[in-house]
C-alpha cells in the first residue's frame, strides 16, 4: 500500500453555532489525485484552509507525512514541500513572469538549477510570450498559469489547489490539465473545484462534501452517477 501522505482525524471547524467542518476524517496516498467537490457551504473550502495553515480547526488534527501540521502556518507547511495555490493568486504585480518563477525556484534550488527549472516551466507553460511582462499586466488565465508554475516548479510531493481553472479560457484548462497529470506522476494532488468537466478530465476519486461532512467518497464515475449527487450537488446538467 502506498504510504499516507496527508490525513485529517475528526477535523472540526467551527464559527459559532456554525459547524463549517464536521469529523472529517480524510486519508490521501503518495501520488493520488483527489477532487474536492460540493455545493457553496458544503464546506470543502473550510476544510482546504484547515489542511492549508490558513485556519486552525477547533478540533482534530491534521497530519502529513506523519508530522502533526494542526497549527502550523502555511508557509511552514510549504517548507515540507508541499506546494500551495490558494483561489486568490499569491503573486507579485511589479514582478515579471520569469522573475516570480524564479525566485519560487530558488527557494528550494540553488542558482543554476534555479535557472533552469525556470526555464522548463515557463516553456511548459508556455509563458515565454509573456515572460518578460509585469504580473499586474496579466489576464486572470495567464495569472493561474504563471501561479501553478510556482507551485510545481519546487518539485513538490504534495500539492494542495484551490478551483485551478476558475476563470480559464478551454485552451488554458487543457494546458493545465496536462500539467497537473504530470505533477501526479511524482505528487500526490487535492483539488478543490466547481467545473465538472474539468473534474471528469483529472480525477479518479472525488470526495463529496455536504453540510460540513463527507456525504460520499468514490471513483467519478459511480459518484456522478449517483443520484442524490447529481441531482442535489451538481446539478441536471452533471
Amino acid at each position: 500500500m502506498a504510504e499516507i501522505v496527508l490525513e485529517t482525524r475528526a477535523l472540526t471547524m467551527r464559527f459559532g453555532g456554525v459547524t463549517a467542518a464536521d469529523n472529517v476524517n480524510f486519508r490521501l496516498r503518495a501520488r493520488e489525485l483527489r477532487c474536492l467537490i460540493g455545493p457553496n457551504g458544503a464546506g470543502k473550502s473550510t476544510f482546504f484552509k484547515c489542511v492549508t495553515g490558513l485556519q486552525t480547526p477547533t478540533e482534530g488534527q491534521v497530519y502529513m507525512r506523519g508530522h502533526d501540521t494542526t497549527h502550523w502556518m502555511p508557509h511552514q507547511i510549504a517548507s515540507l514541500g508541499v506546494g500551495i495555490k490558494m483561489q486568490t493568486p499569491s503573486v507579485m504585480d511589479n514582478l515579471t513572469v520569469h522573475e516570480n518563477i524564479w525566485l519560487a525556484a530558488r527557494r528550494f534550488h540553488p542558482p543554476e538549477e534555479a535557472n533552469r527549472k525556470t526555464a522548463e516551466m515557463i516553456e511548459r507553460l508556455a509563458l515565454g510570450p509573456i515572460a518578460r511582462n509585469a504580473l499586474g499586466q496579466l489576464a486572470h488565465g495567464e495569472r493561474q498559469r504563471v501561479e501553478l508554475g510556482l507551485v510545481a516548479v519546487g518539485d513538490p510531493w504534495l500539492v494542495l489547489l484551490d478551483e485551478p481553472a476558475a476563470g480559464m479560457s478551454a485552451e488554458d484548462v487543457e494546458r493545465m490539465t496536462g500539467i497537473i497529470h504530470e505533477l501526479n506522476k511524482t505528487a500526490a494532488i487535492v483539488i478543490v473545484e466547481h467545473d465538472m468537466q474539468f473534474i471528469r478530465s483529472i480525477a479518479e476519486v472525488v470526495t463529496v462534501f455536504h453540510q460540513g461532512a463527507v456525504l460520499m467518497e468514490d471513483h467519478v464515475d459511480r459518484v456522478m452517477a449517483d443520484p442524490q449527487v447529481r441531482n442535489v450537488y451538481l446539478g441536471k446538467k452533471a
